[in-house]
């Protein structure tokens, strides 16, 4: 996999990361800026994903693009927008983070 695959992916998990995080900030659309960055944030995120997929498979680049998002997007709901996670909750993040892992480095899917 070309460095240019993982670089496209990581910045589609960090624009849909921040597309989310304005998600919340524009209160249910009714805040402007908020909205727009959201929506120019999620339409990169997907031209970005869509140059990984010319060579990483979609169910794998699917699986790290929401684990790490999920994962990501807790750390920053608990940290911005003051959100609780109880230890069930850490555990299953926990347990993302370790399938996230398995793939890449155990799953011949995966090109290395």
């Amino acid at each position: 996999m070309s460095p240019v695959t993982w670089m496209a992916l990581l910045g589609a998990i960090a624009l849909e990361v921040a597309g989310t995080t304005l998600l919340q900030a524009s209160q249910q659309f009714t805040r402007a800026w908020p909205t727009a960055g959201m929506a120019v944030c999620y339409g990169l995120a997907f031209y970005l994903l869509s140059i990984a997929l010319k060579q990483m498979p979609v169910g794998i680049a699917y699986a790290i693009w929401s684990g790490l998002g999920v994962v990501l997007i807790s750390v920053i709901g608990t940290v911005a927008f003051r959100q609780r996670l109880d230890l069930p909750a850490i555990a299953g993040l926990a347990m993302i983070v370790g399938g996230v892992v398995v793939i890449n480095l155990f799953s011949k899917t995966v090109g290395h």
